[in-house]
């Protein structure tokens, strides 16, 4: 798979730091899934559309979501590649939440919310304005399979290319904030009874630093 190269590819085109990192997923193999990049950084909103005009507020960058339709045949593939990429990108962790359809009896609001951002179709606006640029063509129909099968998420927050790198005291990390490939860490197993929330964490860094 190509997601480190979207990925470093994103990273030079927008020259902004990554709070953090979000792959979504529907059980199902060989399905598109979706690559969001929440972006550190603020525009300016002046009163006027010209360059000395006064700025009145300071708007979060949109995150960016795109829509990856690279092949995978089985759930392990694709956790494995988003080990990957977090273990090179020196994410202290990588977070994977194993999300229930929130079409059933009892589900929130929240749920359905998280999915729709999950696959770049956030329903809210931020001062008039998506909090997601999304390329994501299939958005419709992932959140529709998602909606009645549930779907995966991992998140991780990368060192390189990220904020991370004064507050890391991670020993496994090179300098300037990667790791040499490959990850030393494999897919853990999916929930195979519908109905399972379940959250998995991979610990991938490791601090030599002792605690009293």
């Amino acid at each position: 798979m190509h997601l480190l190269d979207c990925i470093e590819t994103q990273l030079v085109c927008n020259r902004l730091p990554l709070v953090g990192i979000t792959v979504a997923a529907v059980p199902y193999a060989n399905t598109p899934f979706v690559l969001t990049l929440h972006w550190h950084g603020f525009v300016e909103t002046r009163l006027a559309d010209v360059t000395d005009a006064n700025v009145v507020a300071y708007q979060p960058v949109p995150s960016s979501a795109l829509q990856l339709n690279e092949r995978w045949d089985r759930f392990e593939e694709l956790e494995n590649a988003v080990l990957d990429v977090a273990w090179e990108l020196g994410a202290w962790r990588l977070e994977r939440t194993d999300a229930l359809p929130f079409i059933r009896p009892g589900a929130s609001q929240q749920e359905s919310a998280r999915c729709l951002g999950a696959f770049g179709n956030a329903p809210v606006l931020i001062d008039g304005v998506p909090p997601v640029v999304a390329e994501c063509p299939d958005s419709e129909g992932l959140v529709e399979a998602a909606s009645r099968s549930g779907y995966h998420e991992w998140i991780f927050h990368p060192v390189r290319g990220g904020l991370w790198g004064e507050q890391c005291e991670d020993s496994t990390l090179q300098e300037g904030g990667y790791r040499n490939p490959p990850c030393p860490y494999l897919s853990a197993p999916a929930p195979t009874r519908r109905g399972q929330r379940r959250r998995t964490v991979f610990q991938l860094g490791k601090s030599d630093r002792l605690v009293r």
